[in-house]
């Protein structure tokens, strides 16, 4: 089967999901795609340039794959001469209803940021069939949806959302998570006396909530905890002044401080690291925390958005918080007992989301398309 995905924002988690399928799956995938950047642009314009390369690159698909990036009714009506056909799935990795939007976004300010979830609403009435990657995000969609409906004076068409959750499922994200083997480290043989490192691993924006992340490190720092903090993920110009705050706080403290040029380096730092407090504000399913718990990470997550689901709460209670008085007292807990926390490997737990397990599934879901 040839299985075209459609990708306008191609950087990051996106990308990583797109290549990942392509180099796993059993079917002949293509990727079709734009740069990641400018996404308010991608979500307005970037149907009208795929299409125009859906057209010209001659494929024929038996299956369209588009991620919530893309207009698909816009994208359709450009391309109805040779897509009519095809059916047309839309995979979500986050959505525009319910995404929690930066207070300083110059949409919020002039009241005008409804265009984008309504984008996302009729690309799921125009697909054939509608991927989550979490229960979390189906659910959170669906509820929101509701209640962006009912703003509108008349012919909300509050009927639609049942036909369009008829047509939904969950498909969790796949990971490439077999790549960090070969960089491997025992953290068990890393020596009494290593200082604990706590992790970072996310993007550097406000929804991934760095405050309460470098509060609490603040606060044990203050009570003289001993410990390190690896700052990664990806950075930018106008990041949160948490991050400049925190250097000056902890700077200290911090062994490392900013993107990691290669993979390599990536890899090295997330099996090195100890410990991985989360504090999301939003997260639809969270494939850094991932990714550092397959590499041996105790994670500390919120007892809240996709983590009850991605790491069972009731068989992992300890790994959970609901405050952040919660978070301060499981972290110092985890930083005193070092050895402890440690000799807890929850890899197993995470690894049915490698992409040798997911792949198949993948297959199986979009043939029956």
């Amino acid at each position: 089967m040839k299985i075209f995905i459609i990708e306008p924002y191609f950087t990051g988690s996106h990308a990583a999901w797109a290549n990942g399928y392509a180099k796993h799956s059993r079917h002949q995938v293509e990727i079709l795609n734009l740069s990641g950047q400018f996404w308010k642009w991608r979500m307005h314009g970037g149907a009208i340039t795929l299409a125009e390369q859906f057209l010209k690159s001659k494929l024929e698909p038996d299956l369209i794959l588009a991620t919530d990036m893309l207009d698909i009714t816009t994208f359709l009506s450009l391309t109805r001469t040779c897509t009519s056909d095809i059916p047309i799935a839309i995979y979500f990795h986050e959505n525009q209803l319910c995404y929690p939007w930066s207070p300083d976004d110059r949409d919020i300010i002039h009241k005008r940021d409804k265009h984008y979830g309504f984008i996302n609403y009729t690309s799921t009435l125009a697909a054939n069939a509608v991927f989550f990657n979490s229960e979390f995000h189906s659910n959170a969609f669906f509820e929101e949806l509701h209640r962006f409906l009912k703003h509108f004076p008349d012919h909300r068409g509050l009927e639609n959302i049942e036909r369009i959750r008829k047509k939904s499922q969950v498909l969790h994200l796949g990971l490439d998570l077999k790549k960090f083997d070969q960089f491997k480290i025992k953290k068990e043989n890393s020596g009494n006396g290593k200082i604990p490192l706590v992790l970072w691993n996310h993007r550097w924006e406000y929804d991934k909530n760095p405050a309460d992340f470098f509060n609490a490190l603040i606060v044990l720092a203050e009570q003289g905890l001993d410990f390190n903090i690896a700052v990664l993920g990806e950075n930018f110009s106008n990041s949160p002044v948490e991050f400049e705050n925190a250097q000056k706080k902890l700077g200290g403290r911090i062994v490392q401080f900013g993107f990691a040029e290669t993979f390599e380096q990536y890899a090295n730092w997330l099996w090195q690291a100890d410990i991985i407090p989360v504090t999301s504000n939003q997260d639809f399913f969270g494939a850094s925390v991932v990714e550092a718990i397959y590499c041996g990470c105790f994670p500390l997550l919120p007892n809240r958005l996709a983590f009850p689901e991605i790491i069972p709460v009731d068989k992992y209670a300890d790994n959970f918080y609901n405050n952040f008085d919660e978070l301060v007292e499981k972290l110092a807990g985890a930083i005193c007992d070092i050895q402890q926390t440690r000799e807890q490997d929850l890899s197993p737990v995470v690894e049915k989301y490698c992409w040798e397990k997911m792949a198949p599934y993948y297959d199986e879901v979009l043939e029956s398309l």
